[in-house]
């Protein structure tokens, strides 16, 4: 049964490698008007980790940190979802999880997911938000047409101010939130999702948990 689990999930990663070569191609093709795909430019001065970034664990004394330009409407990041939140339950009193937004433009509703996320920040409820996105993902991923209604949904299902839900959604603040994180992204090098950093280094993918864990390991051992 392991076995196949670990098969699994390579085959996950594969699909998810795919994925992400295939958005790479969305993301920096030229469209109809000549223009880019992602309708944002590089960060002069780009940075892995920001003042404002969402930090999944605060240990006191953080001895790595480990950071994730995601797409929540990412197949391949919905598979690195369980795999991150066991990373943080072992290593999260020593290793400082960040999530940044990366929507990508072949998603219909991967830009409005990262909105929500931000909305819901606004009422100090990221990751309640960020959880739900991703554990629903199979609900509302791949589709056409908007899902705003259903996220609005999570937003009540989480106890939030849906006035002022409603207001961050369309904030024009919150969207550049959201581009800032992909900034920061393209100007790191960052081409799809899931990528991630560790201490500002760009890694290759882990093709399963127990090869991320010992990527942490050793960098904890340094």
């Amino acid at each position: 049964m392991k076995k196949f689990k670990r098969q699994l999930f390579a085959v996950v990663v594969l699909v998810a490698g795919f994925a992400a070569a295939i958005g790479s191609y969305l993301l920096f093709k030229p469209d109809d008007r000549g223009s880019g795909g992602l309708d944002v430019r590089p960060v002069a001065e780009a940075m892995a980790v920001r003042d404002n970034s969402h930090r999944l664990t605060t240990p006191k004394k953080s001895e790595l940190t480990v950071v994730e330009f995601l797409d929540f409407e990412c197949e391949g990041c919905g598979a690195f979802y369980p795999v991150v939140e066991k990373l943080r339950e072992e290593y999260g009193d020593r290793v400082t999880f960040v999530a940044r937004y990366f929507p990508m433009p072949g998603h219909r509703n991967g830009e409005l997911a990262a909105r929500t996320a931000q909305a819901a920040a606004h009422q100090g409820k990221f990751e309640e938000m960020y959880s739900k996105l991703f554990t629903t993902q199979k609900e509302w991923g791949e589709a056409q047409e908007s899902k705003q209604d259903v996220f609005r949904d999570y937003a009540k299902q989480l106890g939030l101010d849906m006035a002022q839900f409603d207001t961050a959604l369309a904030d024009p603040r919150v969207a550049e939130r959201v581009r800032t994180d992909q900034r920061d992204g393209l100007g790191l090098g960052v081409q799809g999702t899931p990528t991630f950093f560790m201490d500002g280094e760009m890694i290759q993918t882990p093709g399963s948990y127990a090869a991320f864990k010992n990527l942490i390991d050793a960098r904890l051992a340094d």
